[in-house]
């Protein structure tokens, strides 16, 4: 996909934008109204206005770039968690430190998950890094279009996913605070995919076990995921 657009842009006398080398310097992120700041003013009147986390997930991995580094530059004690799917090599590469990292498989859920290290991706900004089976993040987008009417898509489930995982571990430490997570996508081109029951069968995933958990957690605090 890169050489061949680099081949294109080339032979049409146009420019490579490459959003995977370039997104994390994108945007200023000292402030200048980036995602970051945004989001510390959006909480500002909440009663935990200084979240203990806030949860994305990673494409280009310009947003965790952002946010992390405005976390540090204004000194906040906020945590930055990233999310990731099945075959993306941002959490396999994270953990191992390897920058190079690939895993040459396409991520099932869209906007998120790459088969190799981006360039874009700053690792050293992320405090933790979640691995979410797909069958998960698809269960918590439908839970959300189920339990509050809001039809989204599969990478705001892989976000739900992780919030739920935090939340369980701020319980489990006693700590209390917001948590802050973005919602990606709307649902409503998903009709025919994440929520269609055939089309996720077909691809081998059993909702069933993650929807208990996410239940589960909701009505009695106990986290308690099936293994991967």
């Amino acid at each position: 996909m890169y050489t061949e657009a680099e081949r294109l842009a080339a032979e049409s006398g146009g420019h490579y934008m490459d959003q995977f080398t370039y997104a994390e310097r994108a945007t200023d992120w000292r402030g200048n109204n980036n995602i970051a700041e945004s989001i510390f003013e959006q909480l500002s009147m909440e009663r935990h206005p200084v979240p203990q986390w806030i949860v994305v997930g990673a494409g280009t991995g310009g947003t965790s770039a952002t946010i992390g580094r405005y976390l540090r530059y204004r000194r906040h004690h906020t945590r930055l968690a990233v999310v990731d799917p099945e075959n993306s090599a941002f959490f396999p590469g994270w953990t191992t430190g390897a920058a190079d990292y690939a895993t040459g498989m396409p991520s099932r859920i869209e906007g998120i998950g790459r088969p190799r290290m981006e360039p874009s991706f700053v690792p050293d900004v992320i405090d933790v890094m979640v691995p979410v089976p797909d069958a998960a993040s698809i269960a918590a987008m439908r839970h959300l279009d189920r339990v509050t009417g809001l039809c989204a898509g599969g990478s705001t489930g892989t976000n739900m996913w992780g919030v739920w995982h935090l939340i369980a571990r701020m319980l489990r430490e006693g700590t209390r605070g917001s948590v802050v997570t973005l919602i990606c996508d709307g649902g409503e081109r998903y009709r025919h995919s994440y929520y269609d029951d055939a089309w996720v069968e077909a691809r081998g995933m059993d909702l069933e076990p993650y929807t208990a958990a996410i239940e589960r957690f909701l009505e009695t605090g106990d986290w308690e995921p099936p293994e991967a």
